[in-house]
């Protein structure tokens, strides 16, 4: 479990950008495997989760995560979701004490937000569609209908595919430069012709930034190139792999 100097000084909040060390899992999900969605013995997976909750403090049942669609969506609960749900969206709030909000990632972005005063916290999963869709200002605006104020929110950007690791193609050049002639500049050049390196970290950064939120962090963690500590789904792909574990990224206010 990795944790962000930004978000590690405050006593009611406890928040980790777990690793995939330290879990049940074998073979190409070993070990902290957290995803449902993958094709891991799901006893495992359920193992896993419960060993991220008690890191977290929380019970296991008290870890909430969302069905993850790459959207805009913003969910807010103050307990867990009954059995055998997990509502469609790409950000969970509470201001609940002793739940714990996650999302799962495999080099998209992970974004855990506070507001300490306002005791309200938030995960966010921000790949590029969910980053141009809008996740990160609907996590703020949910945050904000619990009483969080964006300019005393921190925000922290865990483990996520880097520049140096992710080519993308001449449409997806082209969807960003549609979207907004500046974001030219997180583009840097590729080998092949017609592609580019894009930027995700920064670009999810800045977006944070002119959200208006008060501080924003970034741990310096590339997914794809640390195959030891992550997963990765480009990786995975590149190596012809059937399938990828999922890492996970959680915060919670801790009981007082």
């Amino acid at each position: 479990m990795i944790t962000a100097r930004e978000l590690a000084g405050f006593d009611d909040i406890r928040h980790g950008f777990f690793t995939r060390e330290g879990g049940v899992s074998d073979g190409i999900y070993a070990s902290l495997n957290v995803g449902f969605g993958s094709k891991d013995e799901q006893t495992a997976v359920a193992e896993n989760r419960k060993r991220v909750a008690d890191r977290l403090g929380v019970a296991a049942d008290r870890l909430v995560t969302p069905y993850q669609i790459h959207s805009p969506t913003a969910l807010t609960v103050d307990g867990p979701w009954p059995d055998g749900e997990r509502p469609r969206g790409d950000a969970v709030v509470t201001a609940t004490p002793g739940v714990a909000v996650g999302v799962a990632t495999a080099d998209c972005g992970p974004v855990l937000f506070a507001d300490p005063g306002a005791q309200v916290v938030a995960a966010a999963h921000a790949g590029w569609r969910g980053a141009v869709g809008g996740v990160l200002e609907s996590t703020i605006w949910a945050m904000e209908a619990l009483g969080a104020r964006r300019a005393a929110t921190v925000a922290s950007l865990g483990p996520t595919i880097s520049q140096a690791s992710y080519e993308v193609g001449p449409d997806f050049i082209q969807q960003l430069l549609d979207e907004d002639l500046a974001n030219e500049r997180y583009f840097a050049p590729a080998a092949r012709p017609g592609h580019a390196m894009f930027d995700l970290p920064r670009y999810i950064e800045d977006r944070l930034r002119a959200a208006g939120i008060g501080t924003v962090g970034r741990l310096d963690a590339c997914t794809y190139s640390e195959p030891d500590r992550f997963y990765s789904y480009r990786r995975s792909q590149h190596r012809n792999e059937p399938d990828y574990g999922r890492l996970i990224s959680a915060i919670a206010i801790v009981p007082r």
